[in-house]
Order: C-alpha cells, then sequence, then structure tokens
C-alpha cells in the first residue's frame, strides 16, 4: 500500500530558540520512501541533520523570534500487513542479551524499574518468560490504564501512570517497557505515524503515535499498549529508551505551540 503521510506544526516564539526535532521518518524506513522527504520551514531558516545513536534522524534548527511553521509531506510503500503475533517465542536469558540490547533493561527518564520491580513481579512472575510475559504486560496495562488526552503531561513518568491509571500513548508505552524490563524482557520506545485505515471506528484528530518493542528470540517485536491489536501501516520515525530519546521536539526556551495537523492516509491518487 502507498501512504501518503505528513504534519503542519507551528510554533511561538519571542526570541530565537534552538530547536531538536526528531520529524522525519526513521532511516530504517528510507527504502520505502517513494517521494522526497524533505522539512520546510515558513519562514526560511537553515536546517541540517545528523544520525543519532538508536538510527534517527534528528534536525536541528533555530526557532527565530515571532516562531516557526514546520512542514513535511511524504508518500510511503508499506506491506500493510498486521504486527506479528508470535507466541512461541521466548525471553533470552540477561547473559545471552547482545551488548546492545541490554541498555534497554536498564531505568531510564521514563521508565524507572528500581520503582516497579515489585509490582511486576508480583504481577506477572508465574508466568514463564517470553511472548505470553510480554503479551500479559500489553493486556495488563490496556486494560488498567483511561484513555485520555487532558491527562497528558510531558513530565509524567511509568510510575505516576502505574498509580493515576490514566493517560496517553506515551504513557501506556512507558508503562509497558517499564513492566517488560522489570521483568529482564528488553524494550524500547517507538513514535510515527499510524493511520485509522485499519480501524472500523476512526478514534478522532489524526496524531502521531508511541508503541514499543520488545526484544524475543534475538529480535525486535511490536507491541501497543493502547490498542492491544496486531495494527497496520505503521510508520517509524524515532526509537530510544523512552521519550527523552524519541522526543518529537526539543526546545531550548520558551516555545509556544500554535498549530498542530497531522495526517496519514492511504495515496488513493497515486504518485
Amino acid at each position: 500500500m502507498l501512504i501518503r503521510a505528513g504534519y503542519d506544526i507551528a510554533f511561538s516564539a519571542d526570541q530565537p530558540v534552538p530547536m531538536l526535532a526528531n520529524l522525519s521518518v526513521h532511516a530504517s524506513r528510507n527504502k520505502d520512501l517513494r517521494t522526497a522527504q524533505r522539512i520546510f520551514t515558513r519562514p526560511d531558516v537553515p536546517v541540517y541533520d545528523y544520525i543519532d545513536g538508536f538510527g534517527n534522524i534528528c534536525t536541528r534548527l533555530i526557532i527565530p523570534a515571532g516562531g516557526i511553521t514546520i512542514s513535511c509531506g511524504f508518500v510511503i510503500e508499506d506491506p500493510y500487513e498486521p504486527d506479528p503475533v508470535v507466541p512461541e517465542a521466548r525471553a533470552l536469558p540477561v547473559e545471552e542479551l547482545p551488548d546492545d540490547v541490554v541498555r534497554f533493561l536498564i531505568p531510564s527518564r521514563y521508565c524507572e524499574t528500581d520503582l516497579l520491580t515489585p509490582y511486576a513481579w508480583g504481577l506477572f512472575g508465574h508466568l514463564a518468560p517470553g511472548w505470553g510475559m510480554a503479551a500479559a504486560i500489553v493486556e495488563w496495562t490496556h486494560n488498567h490504564i483511561r484513555f485520555d488526552y487532558q491527562m497528558a503531561r510531558p513530565t509524567k513518568t511509568a510510575w505516576d501512570v502505574y498509580h493515576e491509571r490514566v493517560g496517553v500513548c506515551r504513557d501506556y508505552a512507558h508503562l509497558a517497557i517499564t513492566l517488560c524490563r522489570c521483568m529482564n524482557i528488553p524494550a524500547r520506545y517507538c513514535t510515527g505515524y499510524i493511520g485509522d485505515m485499519d480501524l472500523k471506528n476512526p478514534e478522532g484528530d489524526m496524531d502521531f503515535s508511541a508503541w514499543f518493542e520488545a526484544y524475543l528470540d534475538g529480535q525486535w517485536y511490536v507491541l501497543d499498549a493502547r490498542h492491544n491489536i496486531p495494527r497496520r501501516g505503521r510508520i517509524l520515525m524515532a526509537r530510544g529508551r523512552d521519550a527523552a530519546d524519541a522526543a518529537l521536539t526539543t526546545t531550548f526556551g520558551p516555545v509556544g505551540l500554535a498549530r498542530f495537523q497531522v495526517y496519514t492516509d492511504e495515496d488513493l491518487v497515486g504518485i
């Protein structure tokens, strides 16, 4: 399937403010792009990209006094297959994990395994390590968290979500990631596009989405505690230990969000 996706986001600022943005499709999906992916700014300002340690394309720019609009649009080819379900996938013992995977067991900014480990073992310690345990963590998180945009805040951690039982997709992801790590299943945070083409009932205004990946049987598998069903058409933008590594935008000064529009649709017209 060809998917047309993009965004138009405006920021206000009273003075120049440096920005770091993860607003490009992840480098691992570059081969699937069927049109050029270029970030435009109004007014036109210098931008440059670099690749960070997670393979994310990071864009640096300076928001001028008065604000800026950042936009991008592209067409990408996607197999549009549901997320794989692999019940036989096993969890590797910690001593067998690759060196670059072990970091996804360690506590991070939004994932306090040191606080949640006793709770996780009480909930899931009776389960065999592997896909079944990871799926049980996803289902528990899905069933115990109420989705509410009004309850989002940038400082909310997995510990907060566990106790408040309300949040948005990134909160579902942070809690499930933390519970997986507590049970020695490496897990990493992902953010990107996912449209509503595979849903019978659209969920509201289009937005970026967050999910996570768990490392089982030597590879990474997509899991989604927000929806708790295999989804189609994910377009990865950034991944990391948590949202601190994969924030869509990080600003180094005061800014306001003036407009936020995201779209993800099947490209029925063709390139």
